[in-house]
């Protein structure tokens, strides 16, 4: 039994392996060059290849301008052989620009979870709190994060701080309707329970509510931090300054395929590193009734 269960977990990550090495490999035959002559290059197209660092090989080949497997290998070495080298505005290591995304959706997030979560806990526990409140939260929930970039440019004449707020407009609504529908649906017999006993509303709310309805809390902070991510990437494109979205961007004016592909691996292991971390924390608290 223990070596079928072994078994069945080391399944699922042979086959992402061999579909890794799939993708890789159809991706190092589609940058390969041309067997054909090559049409003579103007003085412009040689500028151009120049530019992109791609100068013509002397195989005679044609390729096209898209990085190989080796070369995006030989770019994620030399980013993370020193990830927080600083050399000016312009020119910092990965892990810099990575710190200083995650220090804006840290506290962006955080803020917003003070405000979501107590106010969700309002709203869950009264009818009436909620109707007021409803046709505001229907209102502002589908605007687009990006869309209050310009007001909050315009008021806050922050650039960094803009993009706080960003990440807070974006990160409250999930968690704060999630934890509304978790307080909202505790079970009545517990709380007639804690009644009975007459217990404290504070106690009540932190010894009854709050693990009861922890895990739809949980998922509410789960798909905010997911957005928040996702988020920040297009505000700093914006914004500029420092960021991994800014890194983005400036490579793509520096017109350096290979550090965009990298920046993007970048950004979704992150993400999934995130999103793993509020699973585990979403499990812990689960509970079986």
């Amino acid at each position: 039994m223990k070596r079928l269960a072994v078994s069945s977990a080391l399944a699922p990550a042979l086959l992402s392996a061999l579909l890794l090495a799939v993708l890789v490999g159809v991706w190092h035959l589609a940058t390969l060059p041309s067997g054909g002559a090559a049409a003579p290059l103007t003085p412009e197209q040689l500028e151009y290849l120049e530019l992109m660092g791609k100068a013509p090989g002397d195989g005679g080949g044609a390729r096209s301008g898209f990085p190989t497997p080796a070369e995006m290998g030989r770019t994620i070495v030399q980013h993370l052989s020193q990830p927080f080298y600083d050399n000016g505005p312009n020119d910092k290591g990965i892990g810099l620009q990575l710190l200083y995304s995650l220090g804006r959706v840290g506290l962006g997030y955080l803020i917003a979870a003070c405000v979501a979560i107590p106010l969700g806990f309002v709203i869950g526990m009264s009818p009436l709190v909620y109707r007021v409140l409803d046709p505001f939260i229907q209102v502002l929930k589908p605007i687009s994060p990006l869309a209050w970039m310009p007001l909050a440019l315009y008021t806050i004449k922050d650039s960094s701080v803009s993009g706080i707020f960003v990440i807070f407009i974006c990160s409250v609504w999930p968690m704060l309707i999630n934890t509304a529908f978790g307080v909202s649906t505790v079970r009545r017999d517990w709380l007639n329970v804690a009644r009975t006993l007459e217990v404290k509303p504070l106690r009540r709310a932190f010894e009854v509510i709050l693990p009861a309805a922890a895990p739809t809390i949980l998922t509410g902070m789960r798909i905010s931090m997911g957005i928040a991510w996702l988020v920040i990437v297009a505000a700093e494109m914006l914004v500029g300054g420092t960021g991994i979205g800014y890194f983005v961007w400036n490579e793509w004016n520096n017109l350096s395929l290979t550090n965009v592909i990298f920046a993007i691996l970048v950004i979704g292991v992150v993400g999934m590193l995130l999103d793993l971390m509020f699973a585990r924390l979403q499990k812990a608290v689960s509970y079986v009734e």
